[in-house]
């Protein structure tokens, strides 16, 4: 799996993808009246700046050189209040960009995240979650360099080299040609600049999902590691995983430490050129010194943006990477989907039918095989078998975590493929052997922040189970707080509050997957007394490998290998002695050794 995360996240894609962006570009037409709000405001501060010179020439030429004060004067003045209106106009520009950016951000990580959540089981399966949370953090944020900084400010360096070369062929042609001359050298270095950055940047990104990789394998392991002493063996091989990331980031320094004096460098070589072409015509009195100084500046000026272009270089390669791997997550349609006319349904009796069912995870490799059986309304099912039987997959199609080969499954005589997910879900229960709790209170975490569950009915759910106990010795009862994934409370702590959720919801249909298996004796008899109450009125499915809690069922269902091979009550499964006579007789055994 870790390999799975290497190799998806060296994807890099091209510098640029037209089809990427015009996808990106989507998100942000929304706000178009911002993105052309920003560009105008852009035209008006790129033509600030080289106006700084021209000022300068003209304080040259027209006021030092005739000993005009006043006019310096006024120049002056002018130069500050072309600099505040510059700083006044970026403020606005650098607000309405950054705007521009965390909205379309919104937008963005807000879909990312709807769509995630409609993804069927099957995807997860298959997909590691650090990769799905580095795709709505890392990649989304890499996004709002791009809309905030990358698209609008890449016009304002267009727009900055087109006003200063205005400038320049309208003070002195002959002189721009001149300083021109070196673009051809600097073109090509920035050429091979890009390649070389390309290359250094992929290998960064390998040896840093590597990294990345080996972290989050590590620390959810690490117990395993410290149990072992594997401490040192394991520093190791991630000093050795690290070193190999220093080492591509060193070479990727190199070439922006190679770029950055060369354009320093054509920058003073062209700023040479100038001042020995221009000084020859000022000596000639064919040029002025006024426009020889404003050249020096805008030569300075028209290579900052050249300067930067590493920066938005590096800006555009991280998002069309990241956006082809977010947009590969958008197109992914493991989805169970409902039908075109999906049946609604407000109330259910709570009859089941599995009619000849075959069910596999990988096409052709069946977990169920021709499963048939019939739940009336307000039976207690029990379900059991040995581990890999086919007990939770039988869950998981019922509740359509997954859809089924072939086959049917009705409700009341309704193909559940036919029923709106919502509603079929709407009357489902489900409480299993891992518990997961959210951050929050116990009182969220058993009513879910459902508007409709009242304070009352969270409060007699805990009673019923028998949580109130524990719950009611706590600081804040029902209010105290559940620290990520319940790390504060035990694990039959944390099997009772998620007991008290799924009897919250007041569901026709309850499943219990192994739900008491990881209580004590204690806790299982209140929960076994709980269940008595609770499942009057109610169909159950109930999957246990401790078959003295399902001794009452009205029907166990027996499963071997995918397949059903005994159906009956507890007795009746006595008397034939079979499977579920073997199992029975298994743990009556063991019972007795644990009792001597």
């Amino acid at each position: 799996m870790a390999q799975d995360v290497r190799v998806d996240d060296e994807v890099l894609g091209k510098a640029y993808d037209a089809r990427l962006m015009k996808r990106l570009l989507g998100y942000v037409k929304p706000y178009k009246k911002y993105v052309v709000f920003a560009i105008l405001l852009n035209i008006v501060v790129a033509a600030l700046g080289p106006v700084r010179p021209y000022l300068t020439k003209i304080a040259v030429d027209d006021s030092i050189a005739n000993n005009d004060y006043t006019g310096l004067l006024y120049i002056s003045l002018l130069l500050l209040a072309t600099l505040l209106f510059q700083s006044f106009m970026q403020y606005f520009l650098t607000y309405y960009t950054q705007y521009l950016g965390q909205k379309t951000i919104l937008d963005l990580r807000t879909q990312l995240f709807t769509h995630t959540q409609k993804l069927a089981a099957k995807f997860f399966d298959k997909t590691p979650i650090g990769r799905i949370v580095t795709r709505t953090t890392n990649d989304v944020e890499s996004l709002n360099e791009l809309f905030s900084s990358g698209i609008v400010m890449v016009f304002s360096d267009v727009f900055i080299v087109l006003w200063i070369l205005g400038f320049m062929f309208f003070l002195d042609w002959e002189l721009s040609l001149v300083t021109l001359s070196v673009l051809p050298v600097l073109f090509y270095g920035t050429f091979l600049f890009r390649k070389k950055v390309r290359e250094t940047y992929r290998d960064v990104r390998f040896h840093l999902a590597r990294l990345n990789s080996y972290m989050q394998e590590h620390i959810t392991g690490i117990s395993v590691v410290q149990i072992f002493n594997k401490e040192e063996d394991e520093l190791k091989k991630f000093s050795g995983i690290n070193a190999d990331h220093r080492k591509a980031n060193i070479n990727s320094i190199f070439y922006y430490a190679v770029f950055y004096p060369g354009v320093e460098f054509l920058s003073a070589v062209a700023i040479g050129l100038i001042i020995w072409y221009g000084g020859g015509e000022v000596i000639q009195n064919t040029l002025t010194l006024g426009t020889l100084f404003a050249f020096i500046q805008y030569t300075e000026m028209f290579f900052r943006p050249i300067r930067d272009l590493s920066e938005k270089y590096n800006i555009m390669q991280t998002a069309m990477a990241s956006s082809e791997r977010i947009f590969k997550l958008f197109d992914n349609q493991t989805i169970i989907k409902n039908s075109d006319n999906p049946v609604n349904l407000d109330s259910i009796e709570g009859k089941i039918e599995f009619q000849n069912v075959w069910f596999a995870y990988n096409e052709d490799e069946y977990i169920l095989k021709d499963i048939s059986f019939n739940i009336n309304p307000g039976e207690t099912v029990a379900i059991v078998g040995a581990t890999g039987a086919g007990k939770t997959s039988t869950i998981n199609i019922f509740t359509r975590f997954y859809d089924i080969n072939k086959g049917k499954i009705l409700l009341d005589g309704i193909d559940i493929r036919d029923i709106d997910k919502n509603d079929l879900r709407k009357h489902i229960a489900v409480v299993l052997q891992d518990v997961f709790l959210f951050s929050g209170t116990i009182k969220s975490n058993i009513g879910m922040n459902n508007p409709l569950i009242t304070d009352q009915q969270i409060e007699e759910a805990a009673r019923l189970v028998g949580a109130d106990k524990f719950i009611e010795m706590l600081p804040k009862k029902y209010n105290e707080e559940v620290k990520e994934r319940g790390a504060t409370f035990s694990v039959g702590q944390k099997q009772l509050i998620s007991f008290a959720r799924a009897l919250a919801y007041n569901p026709q249909i309850l499943i219990l997957d192994e739900a008491t298996s990881s209580v004590d004796t204690e806790t299982e008899i209140l929960i076994q007394n709980a269940i008595q109450k609770l499942l009057v009125g109610r169909t159950a499915i109930v999957i246990a490998h401790r078959l003295s809690t399902i001794q009452n069922a009205d029907k166990i269902i027996v499963m071997h290998k995918g397949e059903i091979r005994e159906i009956g009550n507890h007795q009746e499964l006595l008397a034939k002695r079979g499977i579920y006579y073997k199992l029975y007789q298994l743990q009556y055994k063991d019972q007795e050794l644990v009792k001597t």
